[in-house]
């Protein structure tokens, strides 16, 4: 029964020490309580003290000083922009270009009714899906299951999208994407995708979904994407308008595109 419990506890502590640290709460510098005081505090083994501090240094968010103790190591700065929202397919490519890819399956399959429906497909119409996980610094921040009409999968082949952004390849088959549908929520992480994105099952991901049309309103892609929450944002501007007693926010006149990446993973040190 400890065995089955431990694990959750020390998540409890790990989830409760990194929001005072991610909040200003303990300050850059601060050391933390040793492993006894924090066990008495809060009811814990000392072994689930220490696991619940292994997560924190694995996420570069404290240090371990042998014989000093265990301080925070805040990060540098508020969570840099990696997606912003209005720009969204013009920095797909860009991107890809400045990140890693595993490509975990590459195939041809009847359409589920689902994708069939939301890319509007012709009964008994295939499709290719792919399942990729994309890296920076060598670190997973998203798992990407994407779903193309056959015909337009079959313009290129596995190699290709283990090396080029599939925006490139559909754009370079003659494909235009012209608008696009998306959902964002959250979602837990099952099995599968812990063990692709180095995460314990369960843990909590941005869950995207997106479905791109051509100029003649026919689906080219359909996107589910789940993204690590500590290497990947969105950011939209907003604008107040309207009368006065009406006013409101407002999406604001897109930016010029830049470059979309992933947040950097913090450091990680060769201890604990």
């Amino acid at each position: 029964m400890t065995s089955a419990i431990e694990p959750h506890k020390a998540r409890r502590l790990y989830l409760l020490l990194r929001d005072q640290i991610t909040s200003g709460r303990l300050p850059n510098g601060a050391r933390l309580p040793g492993e006894p005081v924090l066990a008495a505090d809060h009811g814990l083994a000392r072994v689930t003290v220490r696991r619940a501090l292994d997560l924190l240094a694995g996420e570069g968010l404290v240090r371990r000083r042998p014989g000093s103790g265990t301080f925070v190591q805040a990060p540098a700065g508020p969570r840099p922009v990696v997606a912003d929202l209005p720009n969204l397919l013009s920095g797909l490519i860009a991107m890809g270009r400045a990140t890693g890819v595993r490509l975990l399956s590459f195939e041809y399959v009847a359409a589920p009714a689902g994708i069939a429906e939301a890319l509007l497909l012709e009964p008994g119409e295939r499709v290719q899906r792919s399942v990729r996980v994309r890296l920076i610094d060598g670190q997973p921040f998203s798992y990407l299951t994407t779903h193309v009409p056959e015909r337009v999968g079959l313009s290129y082949s596995e190699a290709d999208l283990a090396a080029t952004p599939l925006l490139s390849l559909m754009e370079r088959s003659g494909v235009v994407a012209d608008r696009a549908t998306q959902a964002i929520g959250a979602t837990l992480a099952g099995p599968e995708v812990a063990g692709a994105l180095d995460l314990e099952v369960g843990s909590a991901l941005i869950e995207l979904t997106r479905v791109v049309f051509d100029p003649s309103a026919r689906g080219v892609e359909h996107l589910h994407a789940l993204y690590r929450p500590d290497r990947y944002a969105f950011q939209m501007d907003l604008v107040r308008t309207g009368d006065a007693g009406e006013r409101r926010w407002t999406p604001a006149i897109p930016r010029p595109a830049k470059s979309e990446s992933p947040r950097r993973p913090a450091h990680r040190r060769p201890a604990p």
